[in-house]
This record gives structure tokens, C-alpha cells and sequence, in this order.
């Protein structure tokens, strides 16, 4: 794991509510999780937002424009709510909150946080190392 990231993802936790953080791949693969965030857990986490990114853009076309570009999930419980943004090409940030959190705080804290990261977070798709030409 990447601790320089893992230090910048736990900027993310000084919002009030806000619980774990990770950012993954568009393949599904841990990219860097918060400190306080297990490993197994959150290699499950990636593989899931992964799926969750995938499926939201299909539905651009809902929105009348299937030319339109994916920006934002955001998942609602019983007890909290999930925010996935892009992060860069090929690279997302995932969040967890609390149900109090304050939802226009963490947006904005994220699309931060990802601004600072730029390039970092940029993830050039993985490429078959084991063929041969």
C-alpha cells in the first residue's frame, strides 16, 4: 500500500461523519485505503465500486444523452451513505459516512483531495505482462 496516499486519503476523514476512504482502479484493484481500514475489507470495497462505477455509467442514456460523461455515485443504507467519484483517468474515491455527515461537505472535500492528487491518481489500464509476441 501506498502510505503517502494513504496519509492524503485520511485528509478525507477530518469531515465529520466521514468513516473510510480507498482509492481503487477501474479494474477493481486497491489503489490506497485509510489507515484505520482493514486490507481484506477493502479489496472487497474495490472490486464492488469497481462493478458500482461500471453499471452507473450505462446510465447516461436515463438522462436523455448517453454521450454524457459519469461524475458521481452516491449510495444511501439505513445507516450511511457510499460517494464514489473519478479521480482521474481509470482511478476512483471512494467514501464512506455516517448518516449525519454533511453531504456537501464531503463532495467537496473529495473533489479536493483529488485535485491534489492530479496525476497521482492517474492509472493507465493494466496490460497482459504474462504474453509473449
Amino acid at each position: 500500500m501506498n502510505d503517502d496516499l494513504s496519509w492524503m486519503l485520511d485528509s478525507a476523514l477530518e469531515i465529520p461523519g466521514a468513516l473510510h476512504a480507498v482509492l481503487i482502479s477501474a479494474d477493481g484493484l486497491l489503489m490506497a485505503r485509510t489507515q484505520d481500514f482493514g486490507k481484506d475489507d477493502a479489496d472487497r470495497v474495490a472490486a464492488a465500486m469497481s462493478g458500482v462505477q461500471s453499471l452507473s455509467r450505462t446510465l447516461a442514456f436515463f438522462c436523455e444523452d448517453p454521450s454524457q460523461t459519469w461524475r458521481q455515485t452516491l449510495v444511501e443504507f439505513d445507516g450511511g451513505w457510499v460517494f464514489l467519484i473519478s479521480a482521474g483517468e481509470g482511478a476512483y474515491l471512494g467514501v464512506s459516512a455516517s448518516p449525519e455527515v454533511d453531504m456537501a461537505d464531503i463532495t467537496f472535500r473529495m473533489q479536493q483531495l483529488v485535485g491534489q492528487l492530479g496525476k497521482r491518481l492517474t492509472t493507465p489500464p493494466r496490460e497482459n505482462l504474462g504474453a509473449h509476441s
